[in-house]
């Protein structure tokens, strides 16, 4: 069997050891777990290929627009979201999908939500990426955002210490517009939303620049595009999209992150000595399941896995995969800071860009649309912060990055 060669300048060696991990790990999970468990871990590997090949950043998007009003990414975005409430809400409203049951991220509309959401947003600026952002940039060789990944766990492992007390603020009980509404007029206030958003970008940059940013133009096109990339950004939100989709018919429920950040994070706690198991986070049914079981069992672990390794796949297979570990000292503080933010905001908002905002508006829950303002919001005052921690960051147009 061959392997589609890296560029000549690019040892093929990276290439092969993502694909041996690839391999490796469906393997392991089919003959640990289930075909399933291996199914949804191979998702992961072309979420991972997905995200780095369109550097389908949610970070840089919004830093992209409040900076420089570019909507290109946002409009993407939205996009995106078009087609997963298309797919999601009939199968959500129904119960059941390919005869199995299926049932959303709902979550509370809560204060924790918009406090954590805020707190999510200053992440992503300083940490560099958002927790998909995370996970594809550490696959793809970024030294720096190893920090932040690791700094993320340990935020998120600080809030189960204590989360009692934000999900006792103010709240109301979680609300789907599916069910509240039905289907239809969900998917209509939904698309109204969505257009509403990306005319905003359209006003916005049209008004600024004059005319809307074109895609730019690849080195590559047919096959050898889709396996070296870059990919246009349209494709990455369908393909994401789909990949969100498989994984609610395989798991039940909808694609998330951020869950497994603090399994990992509590497991090496308890493996310090920490008694974490005491913790009423930990001693929930299901948190306390997946703190005794191990990782193969997990399935947003095991989905987060399979990213990182797709996105090291992507990046072998571009010829990018060159980690440099010459990290300036207030980017690293920066990464610290914001992986600590994101990791905890993220508990406190029911969950991420993936979780609360993808998966959650995906599911018909009006935390996610909550989610999105306040981690907007967040993110601004995130731009506002960076230059303290970026000072060479040039004002001009950024290019679409995870980071």
């Amino acid at each position: 069997m061959s392997i589609i060669a890296a560029p000549a300048n690019r040892s093929n060696v990276s290439v092969w050891v993502a694909f041996i991990l690839l391999i490796l790990g469906t393997l392991g999970t089919y003959q640990v777990v289930s075909t399933n468990q291996a199914l949804l871990f191979l998702i992961g590997g072309a979420l991972g290929m997905t995200l780095y090949h369109a550097s389908f950043g949610f970070t840089s998007s919004w830093r992209v627009f409040i900076k420089e009003r570019r909507g290109r990414g946002l409009r993407a975005q939205m996009i995106m979201l078009s087609l997963a409430v298309l797919l999601f809400f009939p199968a959500l409203g129904a119960g059941e999908l390919f005869g199995n049951p299926v049932k959303g991220n709902v979550s509370p509309v809560s204060m924790s939500v918009m406090i954590g959401a805020f707190i999510f947003g200053i992440g992503m600026q300083l940490g560099g990426g958002c927790a998909s952002g995370t996970l594809y940039t550490v696959g793809g060789g970024s030294a720096r955002m190893i920090v932040t990944l690791v700094f993320f766990c340990l935020g998120s492992l600080i809030a189960t210490s204590h989360i009692d007390w934000w999900f006792n603020l103010p709240h109301l009980a979680p609300i789907s517009l599916v069910s509240s509404l039905g289907v239809a007029p969900a998917l209509f206030i939904n698309f109204v939303l969505f257009a509403l958003i990306a005319a905003i970008t359209v006003f916005a940059e049209k008004k600024r620049h004059g005319s809307l940013e074109i895609e730019p133009r690849s080195e590559y096109q047919g096959w050898k595009r889709f396996i070296r990339g870059p990919w246009p950004l349209i494709w990455g939100g369908i393909i994401l999209t789909l990949l969100n989709f498989a994984t609610l018919a395989l798991a039940g429920r909808p694609w998330g992150v951020t869950s497994a950040l603090a399994v990992w994070a509590a497991k090496s706690a308890s493996f310090v000595g920490v008694d974490v198991a005491s913790w009423a986070y930990w001693q929930q049914p299901g948190n306390a399941k997946a703190l005794a079981e191990s990782l193969w069992f997990d399935i947003t672990s095991m989905m987060n896995f399979g990213i990182m390794i797709g996105a090291l796949f992507a990046a072998s297979l571009a010829g990018k995969f060159a980690p440099n570990f010459n990290i300036p000292k207030r980017s690293l503080v920066a990464a610290i800071v914001g992986g600590l933010l994101l990791g905890y905001g993220a508990r406190l908002a029911y969950g991420c860009n993936i979780g609360a905002y993808f998966s959650g508006i995906a599911s018909g829950s009006l935390h996610g649309w909550l989610w999105l303002v306040f981690a907007f919001i967040g993110n601004s005052v995130g731009v506002k912060l960076r230059p303290i921690f970026f000072p060479n960051e040039k004002p001009k147009h950024e290019q679409l990055t995870g980071c």
